[in-house]
């Protein structure tokens, strides 16, 4: 299932209390029953005035029809590419040594 990054302006998202977000949190969760198709909230985080979540749906509108369902804004909605991390170092090819010199 693709995962999508929502971009949310919220003007003082960072000064939400526990209370406040756990109240999101529920709202978010009763939005994603409601809609009835594959979806999967994996995280947020929040700053100064954005949260940044990541979601895994099937397509874009089912991530709008969340945040419609939830009060949410969706500012922008972007479908991730790939991802990595330290661990994607591992994966990296080990550079070949230098050709010995001609003799």
């Amino acid at each position: 299932m693709p995962r999508f990054v929502i971009e949310r302006d919220i003007p003082g998202a960072g000064n939400l209390t526990q209370e406040e977000l756990a109240t999101i949190a529920q709202t978010s969760r009763d939005a994603v029953a409601s809609l009835g198709v594959p979806y999967t909230w994996v995280n947020s985080y929040v700053t100064d005035d954005r949260i940044y979540c990541v979601h895994e749906a099937d397509d874009a509108e089912s991530i709008l029809e969340h945040a419609r369902r939830g009060g949410f804004p969706a500012n922008r909605v972007s479908v991730v590419a790939n991802e990595f991390g330290p661990h994607t170092a591992e994966l990296a090819p080990v550079a070949a040594s230098a050709p010995a010199p001609a003799r």
